[in-house]
């Protein structure tokens, strides 16, 4: 089982393994050509309403975090991709936000951990 590892999009340089994109949006600033992208996973972002309530606020996280656990479980076809890529190897999630510590990255990530490791 690979490793689950997450960058903002802004450092992707010598990102390992397969990497993808988990935002909804295209990040600011960055073009198309740029990336070496093995999937641009928009399914599993969160809902742009979850998302919009949010707003990147820290005092929110918790909340956040439990709401798209609860959206990503129910749409497990969003995450497979992610899922089959980590059971072969390295898998680096891109995100866009500033905050390393509250996004949806850092959910997503402890997400598939829990779905690849269950105990």
């Amino acid at each position: 089982m690979g490793r689950i590892e997450i960058r903002r999009v802004y450092d992707a340089e010598g990102a390992e393994g397969a990497v993808f994109l988990v935002d909804r949006i295209w990040p600011r600033g960055i073009r198309k050509d740029d990336l070496r992208l093995d999937g641009w996973i928009r399914e599993a972002g969160p809902s742009t309403e979850l998302r919009r309530w949010f707003g990147h606020r820290a005092e929110r996280f918790p909340e956040f975090a439990d709401r798209y656990r609860r959206e990503l479980a129910e749409r497990p076809e969003a995450v497979r991709p992610l899922l089959e890529a980590a059971r072969e190897g390295p898998v680096t999630l891109l995100y866009s936000a500033k905050d390393t510590e509250h996004n949806q990255a850092v959910v997503l990530r402890d997400f598939l951990r829990d779905r690849l490791d269950p105990t």
